[in-house]
């Protein structure tokens, strides 16, 4: 066996890019000699630590935690280092199922919105008191709202997410409702679980009358406008501005036809 190797020999032997082993090179964990003409030449001793290197990368750990051992290699620091990788194997391990648990309750959540049976009805119900997060803002178009709430959420470090998400909303601009205009926004929001603790909107609890209907949420006016009708007949008493909840709309499905909204007025009996 030749003493040296060239980094294209190096780099055909370990599937590994030249600008992957000159960043190795930089980060200390190996170094090459190198020929009068300025080539990278790897010694055995480069080649057993990239064979090591190669190994511990593909366990999960660190360039960091790579170096550090090299730089001291006993049974100890060996035994400490597969220590260290069997509890960030368990980090790892617990932020799957995280991830898991969260993929299923949102696949929960859109199949229980598709069989809800009770679509088109108006509802009076009496909703409990409710965390969330807003962002105020003029909302005249789909894309003034996927803005608003990707701001929202880069604000508060993604705590929340959208795709399977039947918690999120915008409140109607009640100047504009009151004008006949249902596209009008004045917010958007996502509702929260109930030990949240880091939330800047509260949703009372109390009476609300509610519609949750299918298609297209632009044709939301012939839907306010019977849900307005039933408040003026039962003499009910409007104590905030209304709400849209999108329960499935353009980031589940394509198809319009599939949206499901609900609409939800805060009144008093």
């Amino acid at each position: 066996m030749k003493d040296y190797s060239k980094i294209g020999e190096i780099s055909e032997m370990y599937d590994m890019s030249r600008d992957s082993l000159m960043c190795y090179e930089k980060l200390g964990i190996i170094e090459p000699t190198r020929e009068d003409n300025g080539y990278r030449l790897y010694s055995v001793s480069d080649i057993w630590r990239l064979n090591l290197i190669k190994e511990l990368k593909s366990l999960g750990f660190s360039f960091k935690m790579i170096k550090e051992y090299l730089e001291n290699r006993d049974l100890k620091s060996t035994n400490k280092l597969l220590n260290d990788g069997i509890t960030l194997l368990d980090d790892q391990i617990l932020k799957l199922l995280k991830q898991k648990e969260n993929m299923r309750k949102r696949m929960e959540s859109i199949e229980k919105t598709t069989k809800n049976s009770n679509l088109n009805n108006i509802e009076l119900v009496y909703l409990k008191r409710r965390k969330g997060l807003v962002l105020n803002g003029k909302i005249k178009r789909d894309e003034d709202f996927d803005l608003l709430i990707q701001k929202l959420q880069k604000d508060h470090g993604n705590k929340f997410g959208i795709f399977g998400n039947n918690n999120v909303g915008s409140i109607f601009d009640m100047n504009s409702l009151e004008n006949g205009i249902t596209t009008d926004y004045e917010s958007v929001f996502c509702l929260l679980k109930d030990d949240a603790e880091e939330y800047n909107i509260v949703f009372e609890e109390g009476y609300y009358v509610t519609l949750t209907y299918s298609g297209d949420y632009t044709n939301n006016k012939e839907h306010i406008q019977h849900i307005f009708d039933f408040i003026e007949e039962n003499k009910l008493i409007i104590t905030g501005n209304p709400m849209e909840i999108y329960k499935i709309d353009i980031h589940e499905t394509e198809n319009k036809d599939e949206f499901i909204t609900e609409i939800q007025i805060p009144i008093k009996c």
